[in-house]
């Protein structure tokens, strides 16, 4: 297995999605994991594009097959990634982003400890209060409920390999690549595709 698996995590209103979605756009060896969720549609979101949206019992039912290789429960939803996809990707050498939350990227991390992981913060509380409120589709209460969560959750900043800051889009995403160049350049990712080479290099034929 060859492929990279990148993890990126954000608190709710930090713009990891959007990040996420022009990454991957702009580069063709990376596939980004769509999750199994058990949460109501937003308006235009596709089955299968944004989310494989699952009823509560068929997501249980694949918690106790297996089927995950992470999985969470977020604001009274439950999210969780397909094990088996994840594999597929990286044994074909596509690099692979999961989008998802500081729980399942401890999980995550304990069945592979290899995954670059990534945190992205926003640049201050004020924006990120901002940006949950601009979204128009909260209430009030939820939103104040969401700022907690979000404050909670940037507290486990600290168990990630990079921090990511995003302020400027373009400056983010641009730090967002140069995390992934730098991982597949890494002596673990070299060594196997470089693997030819290296032992025409040294063989002295």
């Amino acid at each position: 297995m060859s492929g990279t698996l990148f993890i990126v995590s954000a608190a709710s209103g930090t713009g990891k999605t959007s990040l996420v979605r022009e990454l991957v756009a702009a580069d063709p060896n990376l596939a980004v994991s769509v999750s199994h969720s058990t949460r109501a549609a937003r308006p235009g979101e596709v089955d299968g594009v944004n989310y494989h949206f699952v009823s509560a019992e068929a997501f249980e039912a694949m918690v106790e097959e297996g089927a995950f290789l992470e999985s969470a429960e977020v604001f009274g939803n439950s999210y969780g990634t397909s094990g088996q996809w994840v594999q597929e990707q990286l044994r074909q050498d596509r690099d692979v982003v999961l989008e998802i939350d500081w729980q399942g990227a401890a999980q995550v991390r304990r069945l592979m400890p290899e995954a670059v992981s990534v945190y992205i913060l926003p640049p201050s509380r004020e924006a990120l209060e901002s940006r949950l409120r601009g979204r128009g589709q909260d209430t009030p209460a939820v939103i104040a409920y969401r700022l907690a969560e979000a404050i909670a959750d940037m507290s486990h900043y600290v168990e990630f390999d990079y921090l990511v800051v995003n302020d400027d889009f373009k400056t983010a995403l641009a730090d967002l690549q140069a995390v992934v160049l730098a991982a597949r350049l890494s002596y673990r990712s070299q060594s196997v595709r470089q693997e030819t080479l290296i032992e025409k290099l040294l063989s002295g034929s």
